[in-house]
């Protein structure tokens, strides 16, 4: 029985040390290192519901966003910057990119859907 403790005890140590480590391994994507050509693939197609620009935000109903594993919906997002909104309004179709900033949805590209 003694044997068995051992066994039971050393295991749970191992896996104890196992676990934080593989959770260590995970990565980010960094976009601002991606070439033009990374861009494109990440670039989500939506069509503009509504713009303020006063505050920057911009509703779009959008495709999935498979870069961040999210599904198609009609969500508000924060434009990075202002100037990214003057050229669009509701009913456009784009694409743009869109990235996750300490859990704020952030609008960093903006273009015409081809």
């Amino acid at each position: 029985m003694h044997i068995i403790q051992k066994i039971t005890t050393a295991t749970a140590l191992a896996m104890g040390i196992a676990l934080p480590v593989s959770s260590m391994a995970q990565t980010t994507m960094d976009h601002s290192k991606m070439d033009m050509s990374q861009t494109a693939v990440s670039m989500t197609e939506g069509e503009v519901k509504k713009v303020d620009l006063d505050v920057g935000k911009v509703t779009i109903k959008h495709g999935p966003i498979k870069h961040m594993d999210m599904p198609g919906m009609t969500m508000v997002f924060t434009a990075k910057d202002k100037g990214l909104l003057a050229n669009v309004k509701p009913g456009d179709k784009i694409q743009f990119m869109v990235v996750n900033e300490g859990g704020k949805m952030v609008v960093t590209e903006i273009q015409a859907a081809r």
